[in-house]
């Protein structure tokens, strides 16, 4: 059974495309056709499922269309429409580069602070500006944390632990809006 921690979010199917089983396929990260994987994982009714990819073609740069094996109608392919889809982790190493990996790989591991400790588990990423942001999951709160490269001292993918020097003071901007508020 494949478990959460050893997959990472690639991004969705949307809807069938034609009548031969064809699936458009929006992506954060094309890392499917950088690296020797030769099938996605889908998240159908709570469980991680694999499926072979048969072959598949771009539309733009962050676009494709999707033929999975076994998947051969139109009808059958319904039953993907807004399913998110995720990658491998444990293929990620091919990537060329470390810097070709997408910011929603790192959902799921740890952030520590080298003045600061643990502070959470990062449970998004937020890409939606121009300052993409760690979404920290605290016991007490959420933190918003800049995903600066300049503040990442190290990444230990096998432990899923990001160890990261934020700057003084950036923590305790969340307790000064928050205590304005009361």
């Amino acid at each position: 059974m494949i478990k959460q921690e050893e997959v990472y979010k690639i991004g969705i199917f949307n809807k069938p495309h034609g009548i031969h089983g064809e699936l458009s396929f929006t992506f954060t990260d094309d890392v499917f056709d950088r690296v020797d994987c030769g099938y996605l994982v889908c998240l159908l009714d709570g469980i991680l499922v694999p499926f072979f990819i048969e072959e598949y073609r771009f539309r733009s740069d962050s676009s494709a269309l999707v033929k999975l094996e076994g998947v051969d109608s139109s009808e059958h392919a319904r039953m993907f429409t807004n399913v998110d889809v995720y990658f491998p982790v444990k293929h990620v190493d091919e990537a060329v580069a470390p810097g070709e990996l997408s910011w929603d790989f790192f959902v799921g591991f740890q952030l520590e602070d080298v003045h600061h400790g643990n502070l959470g588990e990062i449970v998004e990423v937020d890409t939606s500006t121009i300052n993409t942001l760690f979404i920290v999951d605290t016991e007490e709160e959420e933190l918003l944390i800049p995903a600066r490269e300049e503040f990442i001292l190290g990444i230990d993918q096998e432990q899923r632990v990001i160890t990261v020097d934020l700057p003084e003071g950036l923590l305790d901007l969340d307790q000064v809006e928050g205590d304005e508020d009361e």
